[in-house]
């Protein structure tokens, strides 16, 4: 039987050659346009966000960062597209909380969001926000959850739909407060906030745009944000984490994701120019006037952010016993 003996000047050959793909990938990268993969039509917060990330991108990587949007089955189609995708960095996920959800739900998908894809940053997140009909009498948070405790299961709040972020944001106020209340969900975040400022329901979450604008005409009143600090948008309003709930935080974020295996080396760049992008004061201006929160992380980060959301949501999910329809 042969015996080898350990060679420095081999040892140091072999670890230089694991590094060159990572090194090479990063030279030449980007080497073709980006794609950022959206779960969602044109036109609404997550599609804006992401424009405006892709733009400053370009500029930034000398580089054609383009979004690409494909809408369906709760984003999950745009999900399974960039997990096929070559692990080069080239196509990209831009994703929100829905990317959680359906694993909280239980939904058999073709894809593990731990398994299939890599974290690349947390951008920013947009906070919900409570508001009420304007004949409710409460006006601050903790009068709010005083008048749900003094009628258990009698006010009426409305929802995007089962298992929307707004319909579990209220589910997870009620729960840390043990409190009730009757869920009325709807086809569509508009139609609920309508039916608030109409008075057939008293109170709902819904995204700082939605509701920026009758906020301001008096047709509803807004009692808290729902982020870790205040909005500047609101600068009156509180929000629950300064009040009565330190710590409570709910809203829709968005983040990027590459596929599996994608090189370190990859990843890391990418996180490095979207940290300079977030550090523009142009795109926090406009990020910031739609309401949303710059953020910012490393990937791994934003990876245990993910598993924490997982937990938050699962729990959630199961003391509700909630079902999607």
């Amino acid at each position: 039987m042969k015996s080898y003996r350990y060679c420095p000047a081999l040892y140091a050959v072999l670890a230089l050659c694991a590094l060159l793909p990572q090194a090479a990938a990063q030279d030449g990268f980007p080497s073709a346009p980006v794609r950022l993969v959206l779960g969602y039509t044109p036109g609404g917060s997550a599609d804006l966000v992401a424009r405006l990330l892709a733009q400053k991108l370009s500029s930034q990587m000398n580089a054609s960062v383009v979004v690409d949007n494909k809408p369906g089955a709760s984003a999950n189609i745009a999900a399974e597209f960039v997990v096929a995708a070559r692990p080069d960095g080239h196509t990209l996920l831009f994703n929100t909380n829905d990317i959680i959800f359906r694993r909280a739900f239980g939904e058999a998908l073709n894809y593990d969001v731990f398994k299939d894809l890599a974290p690349v940053s947390l951008l920013a997140s947009s906070p919900q926000l409570l508001f009420v009909h304007p004949a409710v009498p409460s006006n601050t948070p903790a009068e709010f959850i005083a008048q749900l405790k003094a009628n258990p299961g009698k006010l009426a709040y409305g929802s995007s739909g089962t298992g929307s972020l707004n319909h579990l944001g209220v589910l997870l106020l009620l729960q840390l407060n043990g409190l009730s209340a009757l869920h009325v969900p709807y086809k569509g975040g508009a139609l609920a906030i309508n039916d608030v400022v109409g008075g057939r329901t008293q109170f709902a979450m819904q995204s700082m745009t939605a509701v920026l604008p009758l906020a301001k005409d008096k047709r509803i009143k807004v009692l808290a944000v729902a982020g870790l600090k205040r909005s500047p948008l609101l600068p009156d309003v509180p929000t629950f984490a300064e009040t009565v709930m330190p710590g409570f935080e709910i809203g829709i974020w968005f983040a990027v994701m590459a596929p599996a295996r994608t090189p370190s080396a990859v990843v890391n760049r990418l996180n490095s120019e979207i940290a300079k992008a977030l550090q523009d004061r142009d795109l926090r201006s406009r990020l910031e006037q739609e309401g949303a929160q710059v953020l910012g992380t490393t990937p791994e980060e934003y990876g245990a952010y993910l598993r924490s959301e997982l937990e938050r949501w699962n729990k959630v999910i199961k003391t509700a016993g909630v079902k999607l329809e």
